[in-house]
């Protein structure tokens, strides 16, 4: 059984391995060991808070194999970003210049960074390892965050963003991040990568243009790749697309990737799942299968299972080993949604 339950501390070789996996671009999972226990610490930490308003809260989860009890997968939710460490995004933007003397009209787009996101809470740190990348697991993974979000709502920003990965080539040159590097930062797009996910971004506020940025006047190869997505990334951004996450011309500072955004009480997965009280006996053979959750924080875990939902019921039969993976007794609440 693959199940998804909140990061511990005995899961940092299995974190490394993953950081390591993922390749340049993946600004959540640095490849740094001191900064992936403390990851893993503020995670424990976050699962057991008692919160009244979203701050700077992480909620890192992995895919175990039951079986193997091999961590195979990561997701993660940031309750609200930049309220702890400044959170970048270039804003596109259009500028109109007319001129009725010589009857000339143009409009320019621009790049002006901002941070606009503050208080958002960020959908982030997907990861499946390839051998598990088949069948509906990338999907449940992904997906399974909106049970999180449903039913622990009041820890998160009411907007939800997601940073989609922009194009860069197999050894993480970004055309995007090659104009600032030659005229501001100085520094590669890997090591500018790396600090950032160090949280390291003293340099950004140091180093970064203070005025708006011409589209045009950049080299064609950089224009050509603003709000595009790496290749690996683009089934991530359909399934998001499909919940309701639109780009409203925010783009990555450093690769241009797009960033997605959707009101969380509007995310289809949000507003489609549904809770139902269990009961333990044998399940009815069914065909839809279904992204389950128990409602529990510190404790919480999810998969996915064939099940045959009455919509005219309140109650599930599942097995007794279906409740033992999601630490479900008799009488306890599940939350589900169609996969």
């Amino acid at each position: 059984m693959l199940i998804i339950r909140p990061i511990q501390a005995g899961d940092f070789e299995a974190l490394y391995q993953i950081a390591e996996e993922s390749g340049h671009g993946f600004t959540s999972l640095p490849v740094n060991a001191d900064l992936l226990r403390h990851k893993i610490a503020r995670a424990e930490a976050s699962f057991v808070k008692t919160v009244d308003a979203p701050f700077d809260e992480g909620y890192l989860m992995v895919l175990e194999d039951t079986d193997t009890r091999e961590v195979v997968g990561t997701c993660a939710i940031e309750a609200a970003v930049g309220m702890e460490d400044a959170f970048y995004h270039y804003r596109l933007g259009t500028e109109v210049y007319h001129s009725e003397q010589i009857d000339v009209r143009n409009e320019v787009e621009t790049l002006t960074l901002c941070h606009d996101y503050t208080g958002a809470a960020e959908m982030c740190t997907l990861f499946l390892r390839e051998a598990y990348r088949k069948g509906n697991n990338g999907r449940m993974l992904s997906r399974s965050r909106f049970l999180f979000l449903a039913q622990h709502a009041k820890r998160f920003g009411e907007t939800v963003i997601a940073e989609m990965r922009g194009v860069s080539d197999a050894d993480g040159h970004s055309p995007f991040y090659g104009w600032l590097q030659k005229h501001f930062l100085g520094i590669d797009f890997i090591q500018a990568d790396y600090l950032s996910g160090l949280g390291k971004k003293a340099f950004m506020a140091e180093m970064m243009p203070r005025n708006p940025v011409y589209v045009c006047l950049l080299p064609e190869e950089a224009q050509k790749v603003i709000g595009e997505v790496h290749t690996n990334t683009r089934p991530a951004l359909s399934l998001l697309q499909a919940e309701g996450f639109r780009c409203r011309g925010y783009v990555d500072i450093f690769d241009g990737g797009p960033t997605v955004e959707c009101r969380l009480s509007d995310i289809r997965g949000v507003r489609e799942s549904r809770l139902l009280t269990v009961d333990i006996g044998d399940m009815v053979e069914a065909d839809t299968q279904f992204i389950i959750s128990n409602t529990q924080l510190a404790n919480y875990r999810a998969t996915s299972a064939a099940l045959a939902v009455d919509d005219k019921s309140e109650h599930i039969i599942i097995s007794p080993e279906l409740a033992a993976g999601l630490l479900l007794a008799k009488g306890d609440q599940i939350r589900i949604l169609a996969m």
